[in-house]
């Protein structure tokens, strides 16, 4: 074998988890058929929940200063962020080149191998491994498992026979990186308006446009539209030239909605935009591929250490793929909201009417932010089984620490909370996978899921796989569930 697993494509969900893949402690290489990172703003922000993984791997902080914002929306309507009274806010002007800087520094420091101009052209799996043919090589790479992570026209999901289903594009709406013009943040996107403007700053002097005449039938494409085509349709929308602009990236991009049906075939996975492809309303996309990576590479990563049954990996696809259709589903939405007519106007009202009651406020901000993903881990009644636990002020051995770093190794955590000697003997068999952790809450309100926890068993993406009050019998289970057998 060359690598415990491949992974196809560089982009953040490939990098991601080349990273996780390495904190659990499997070898990686990383093929890209491209020479150099593009360079491309693309994606340019993070939800709450992704700026919260980040921080859980210590990583956010490596973007510097970065503008945050209380304020979210959905298909046009403002959404209130600071209702979830999370610690974070989310980051609006991120672009994805200084993503994918971060991120391939940190998995290259963890020992990832990047391959770059390796572009793969075949894939043979057979009972102990994949080959994967790359163009111009004198041999194919060997591989106990390949993982997909190649964007929307993905060559390891159409070489592996993946099923693609969805909806084809009904639109098209046209984007422009620019510079050397002064623009007024803003979004059109009310249906008495002839469609979708955007206009949003980004670093550097440089200021995103985006325009869609509504009813605009898709084109078909070999390359990225000229950026006079671009200004055309935002002068015809907003009666401005910005043709005197400079253009830093241009593109084009539609309303296409398509999801893989499993996102794991045998020994070849799916995950990031080569599992689902969708309407980039509300910068959902990027995100979710990161947050599918977070939750394969620990669970791929102890399947090939030896320390969990192959069966582990199946949680991937029932975990992840709902979410995915979620996101399908909410973009889907989104997209009638902000390029529908006249006819979508009552609902935008109804909408509107209902985002003003405090319990629907707070479900669309979970919603749009991540915080409301939530796993089937087993029974039990804790409001933190399957949730991502909030990050909490402890106090431990003196010091004060927070339940986020704890997280920094990628290891699972047994969080004990009150001091319980029966608790951390019966976690004995597994510390070799899961560190435990005695400490206690530096928390006075009484408020928020973690009231009157007194243990929690932590995956390493973060989510609460047990929890009590609860039977002590049962922490065995889901130490076996999750982890692999006892040591």
């Amino acid at each position: 074998m060359d690598a415990s697993v491949i992974v196809v494509g560089a982009g953040p969900a490939g990098l991601v988890l080349a990273g996780e893949l390495r904190l659990a402690g499997a070898d990686v290489i990383v093929l890209d058929r491209l020479r150099e990172r593009t360079g491309q703003s693309r994606g340019i922000g993070f939800t709450i929940r992704t700026a919260e993984i980040l921080d859980q791997r210590g990583l956010l902080s490596r973007f510097g200063e970065i503008q945050t914002g209380p304020a979210g929306h959905f298909g046009g309507l403002p959404v209130d962020l600071t209702v979830l009274g999370a610690p974070h806010e989310a980051a609006r002007t991120v672009p994805q080149s200084q993503t994918e800087a971060v991120l391939e520094g940190w998995a290259r420091e963890l020992g990832a191998d990047i391959l770059r101009d390796h572009e793969v052209t075949g894939l043979t799996e057979d009972e102990r491994g994949v080959s994967v043919t790359v163009r111009g090589a004198e041999r194919a790479l060997r591989a106990r498992y390949v993982v997909g992570c190649d964007g929307g026209r993905s060559t390891v999901r159409r070489l592996a026979g993946f099923d693609f289903p969805g909806t084809p594009a009904t639109t098209e709406l046209l984007l422009a990186d620019i510079r050397g013009i002064d623009l007024e943040p803003k979004m059109t996107a009310d249906p008495s308006a002839g469609g979708l403007v955007m206009v949003a700053p980004l670093p550097g002097g440089t200021t995103r446009i985006i325009a869609a005449e509504r009813g605009a039938p898709p084109v078909r494409r070999t390359g990225p539209p000229d950026f006079s085509e671009v200004a055309d349709v935002y002068k015809r929308l907003t009666d401005t030239d910005i043709s005197t602009a400079e253009p830093v990236w241009v593109s084009a991009f539609t309303d296409t909605a398509r999801q893989a049906a499993r996102y794991r075939r045998g020994r070849i996975l799916l995950a990031g935009d080569a599992a689902h492809v969708h309407l980039p309303a509300g910068g959902q996309g990027m995100n979710t591929s990161v947050q599918d990576s977070v939750n394969l590479g620990w669970k791929l990563g102890a399947v090939v250490r030896g320390t969990a049954p192959d069966t582990l990996l199946d949680t991937y696809h029932d975990e992840r793929h709902p979410v995915g259709r979620k996101l399908l589903s909410d973009t889907r939405a989104q997209s009638l909201l902000i390029l529908g007519g006249e006819e979508v106007a009552p609902v935008r009202e109804v909408l509107g009417e209902l985002l003003e009651h405090s319990q629907v406020a707070r479900h669309f901000a979970a919603r749009v932010s991540g915080l409301d993903i939530r796993y089937d881990v087993g029974g039990g009644t804790n409001p933190l089984l399957g949730a991502r636990l909030p990050e909490l002020s402890l106090l431990r051995q003196g010091q004060r620490i927070t339940s986020t770093a704890l997280l920094r190794s990628g290891r699972g955590i047994l969080l004990d909370l009150s001091d319980n000697a029966t608790l951390r003997h019966r976690a004995d068999p597994w510390t070799d996978r899961v560190d435990v952790v005695t400490a206690r809450v530096l928390r006075t309100d009484g408020e928020g899921p973690h009231a009157g926890t007194s243990a929690a068993l932590v995956r390493p993406d973060g989510h609460v796989a047990w929890a009590a009050p609860g039977s002590l019998h049962d922490l065995p289970t889901a130490l076996g569930r999750w982890f692999g057998p006892a040591r």
